[in-house]
Formats: structure tokens, C-alpha cells, sequence
């Protein structure tokens, strides 16, 4: 008897967003509080000296932080994501805001990113990066596709350690967030896997290490809420 392959993270990440895209904006701002509206504004903070005029907004789901980074003015977002009911809605956000001549939203696999090398002032991800199947190498292809100097600025849950805020955390996070995310999304497994995924993601200096062996200097972390989530930014070599 043969065993049945388990499918690889990637497919696994595709369906599970594909499977709660039509809940995904209104879980995100109820589970977080709308925390997670201020953190994008405070990731797309970090690009305000730069101002660049091209970015790339890798594993963009359904668009709010490419639709935030309009705050800069760029001339072009190009959001990239694997999961196609996500970006469904985005490009009906995109649409609906007017602003499709500067976001376009397109599928791609962040390993194997479709544009050539030095092709964007500065990159970003929001709560993404943990979701590559290999980090080391969707960190290394975001900085080819980066020009010499550009940046990249990335936003992803933590884990707080100071008491009470990390009991608090693991309880809501471990208990509560599964639980609600279940009821409302219909999907028994997407929140479940969000709470493991962040368990096993490195963060703080054990992230930042991994960017720099990905091509970045430069690389500093901002600490938020408490250590619930953190935004990484680094320079492409």
C-alpha cells in the first residue's frame, strides 16, 4: 500500500486562503481589533524618507497594504500573491478606490517572483513572510528583484515575553483566536494554523540574521504592541 503524498506548504497556504478569502478582511480588523490597520500604517512609516516610486508588495492577499503604500505616492505597487480568491478581491478594492493605474495585482509565487533583477525601489510584506515555504529564499528573491540601496520593510507577528502580556497572548492566540476564526470563517483549520505558524517563525535578531544572509544590511527591527508583532526593515546590498 502506498502512502498518499502530503501536498507542500505552498499549496497548502493557496487553499487555505482561497478557502476564507471572503471573510479574510472582516476576521483581520475583528480578531486584532483593527490593530492590524495601524501596524500597516506604521510599516508604510518606514518608507516615508525614501519615497519610492516603484514597490513590490509581496504575498499582498487582497490588497490593504498595497492600497496603504498610496500614501507615499509612488508611481507604481505591484502586489503578488499565490492565492487567486484573494486577489479577486483586491482588484475589486483597487477598482472601487480608482487607483488601478497605480496597484496591479497579479498571481506569483514569492520564490519565483516574475520580474527581473533590480526591478523596485522597495519591497513589503504584511503577515506573510512566515507563510513562504522557504524564507531564505523568498527573502533572497525579494532582494534581487530590490535596486542596490532599496529597502524592504516587513511586517509579521511576534511573541511577546514579558508578564502578562505573553500569557495573555498565548491564551487569546492559542484558545480564543482558533475558536473564533472557526466559527466565523467556516473553515475548522485556517486559524488553527496561525497560532502554529507563529510559534515556529523566528523573530526579533533570529529574523534579522536571516535577512542579512538574504542580501540586506542595515537591518533593524521596531517592536509593537507589546511584542505582539514587529516590523523588520533592511537595505539590499
Amino acid at each position: 500500500m502506498t502512502a498518499t503524498a502530503q501536498p507542500g506548504k505552498k499549496k497548502q497556504v493557496r487553499d487555505m486562503f482561497d478557502g476564507i478569502a471572503r471573510r479574510y478582511d472582516f476576521l483581520n480588523g475583528f480578531l486584532s481589533l483593527g490593530t492590524d490597520r495601524r501596524w500597516r500604517r506604521k510599516a508604510v512609516r518606514q518608507l516615508e524618507k525614501t519615497r519610492p516610486a516603484r514597490i513590490i508588495d509581496i504575498a499582498t492577499g487582497t490588497g490593504d497594504l498595497a492600497l496603504e503604500l498610496l500614501r507615499l505616492r509612488p508611481s507604481r505597487i505591484v502586489g503578488v500573491d499565490i492565492s487567486a480568491r484573494m486577489l479577486e478581491i483586491g482588484k475589486q478594492k483597487i477598482v472601487k478606490a480608482g487607483v488601478q493605474e497605480v496597484i496591479t495585482l497579479q498571481e506569483g509565487d514569492s520564490e519565483q517572483l516574475d520580474f527581473a533583477d533590480m526591478s523596485f525601489d522597495a519591497a513589503t510584506v504584511a503577515f506573510g513572510v512566515r507563510n513562504f515555504e522557504n524564507v531564505n529564499k523568498g527573502l533572497s528573491e525579494m532582494a534581487r528583484v530590490l535596486k542596490p540601496g532599496g529597502q524592504a520593510v516587513i511586517l509579521e507577528f511576534a511573541q511577546p515575553e514579558r508578564f502578562p502580556v505573553r500569557q495573555l497572548y498565548n491564551f487569546y492566540f492559542n484558545r480564543v483566536l482558533p475558536f473564533l476564526g472557526r466559527v466565523i470563517s467556516g473553515n475548522p483549520h485556517a486559524y488553527s494554523y496561525l497560532p502554529r505558524s507563529v510559534g515556529e517563525f523566528p523573530y526579533g535578531d533570529g529574523f534579522l540574521e536571516i535577512m542579512r544572509h538574504a542580501g540586506f544590511s542595515d537591518t533593524k527591527y521596531i517592536s509593537l504592541s507589546f511584542g505582539i508583532a514587529a516590523i523588520y526593515t533592511g537595505i539590499r546590498n
